[in-house]
């Protein structure tokens, strides 16, 4: 198989703590549409899983992405958040941005579980999200996230990472 690209990085989906988030609409993921949310909203969606942040693979003959457990450099293992998302693109240019526009062209990717995802497609939010439970460690209590589970990119060579693909569904 040959493989078509590598997702390797995260993206903008990265608020730095869900309790400092303010000037959310109550229950606006249910109201407001994506392209009409305040850049707080669209920050806050983000449930901290750090699946986006994995390395992926997909096969050009197939199309299929598998995910691994080697995440970007950036991720930290122990938050899944990002431990430079102000100056991401500085260290790692090719992170991709995540927002309206670009949602639809790379949701194919994203994790089933994904907020972003999952509101594009008309569904709701898990019953385990950070904005249904008012937690903002429920994604980690539940078993919904990568924590503990990764290991860096900048200890694994890119010819290796099908060695660290994961079995299960993300």
């Amino acid at each position: 198989m040959e493989i078509a690209g590598v997702f390797p990085l995260p993206f903008s989906a990265r608020p730095r703590h869900f309790a400092r988030m303010t000037n959310l609409r109550p229950k606006f993921w249910e109201t407001v549409p994506l392209k009409k949310m305040t850049a707080p909203e669209w920050e806050a969606l983000c449930d901290g899983c750090g699946k986006c942040c994995l390395n992926k693979i997909e096969y050009e003959d197939t199309g299929e992405v598998e995910y691994t457990r080697v995440a970007c450099r950036l991720l930290d293992n122990e938050t899944c958040r990002c431990s430079n998302y102000a100056n991401r693109f500085q260290y790692v240019p090719e992170c991709i941005r995540l927002n309206p526009k670009t949602l639809t062209r790379i949701a194919y990717w994203l994790p089933a579980s994904c907020a972003y995802k999952l509101l594009n497609q008309g569904k709701p939010l898990p019953d385990w999200h950070p904005l249904v439970t008012g937690d903002p460690d429920s994604t980690h209590t539940s078993g919904n996230s990568m924590r503990g589970q990764t290991v860096s990119e900048a200890a694994v060579d890119e010819d290796d990472w099908d060695d660290y693909i994961i079995q299960e569904n993300l």
